[in-house]
């Protein structure tokens, strides 16, 4: 497709074969990001894994210090006192088969799902809904627990998960185009340092390989591994 004039100017301030220190990277992805809405800033890291095989699975959660800038909202399967907990923490909805016959049906108007270990058998039954879009609670990233006001408070307040796809990348934003350079700065610091901490035993020769910041419209901006602890 040709690219519009904004898109040619936009491509025009980025050097493709250049490396960028990640502050002048981020200052760079605000300054392209012109679109009528606040653009998502997002790190794309190719990392030196197959994630095909289950020791070099790459996946977790990180509290990002600034927030993401996104309303999150939140299901929850619990009963009882549990859910009247959830509720309280401010969770989107709260259920239990009622809410599994409402995702059945085919509305999954939520972006995290939570649920305390008894509720599991009933989530189990959604596992072909829920899995493909990234949303079956697992208690490897905090969201199968029985605190769930916790997992409610970090959820929504800039918990962000990530995980590896096929080809060995893994895309999440780190913010909004409106925030502040320092806390853009501030949430990839947090994010990129979950990442590399989290390199899994199978993975050989270097990890992390390529990373790149854009924002939803704009181009991307290469950076600079040498800034990358333990990269």
């Amino acid at each position: 497709m040709a690219l519009t004039k904004k898109q040619k100017a936009q491509a025009g301030s980025v050097d493709r074969n250049r490396f960028y220190p990640v502050d002048e990277a981020i200052s760079l992805v605000k300054k392209n990001a012109t679109a009528k809405f606040d653009e998502t800033v997002e790190v794309a890291m190719n990392l030196g894994v197959d994630p095909r095989h289950a020791d070099q699975m790459v996946r977790g959660v990180v509290n990002l210090p600034k927030g993401t800038g996104k309303t999150v909202r939140v299901a929850v399967f619990a009963k009882g006192a549990k859910a009247d907990e959830a509720t309280a923490a401010g969770a989107d909805v709260v259920g239990a088969e009622d809410l599994m016959q409402t995702i059945q049906d085919g509305k999954i108007d939520f972006d995290r799902v939570i649920a305390t270990p008894d509720m599991m058998g009933v989530v189990g039954r959604l596992g072909k809904v829920l899995g493909p879009k990234g949303l079956m609670p697992n208690p490897k990233l905090g969201t199968v627990t029985m605190d769930v006001a916790k997992a409610v408070t970090d959820a929504k307040s800039g918990q962000v998960e990530f995980r590896v796809e096929k080809a060995g990348i893994i895309h999440a934003g780190i913010g909004k185009a409106s925030f502040p350079e320092a806390d853009l700065k501030a949430n990839f610091d947090a994010l990129v340092d979950a990442i590399v901490k989290s390199k899994p035993s199978g993975a050989k020769g270097k990890y992390v390989q390529k990373l790149a910041l854009t924002s939803t419209m704009g181009p991307g901006v290469k950076v600079d591994l040498t800034e990358i602890a333990g990269a």
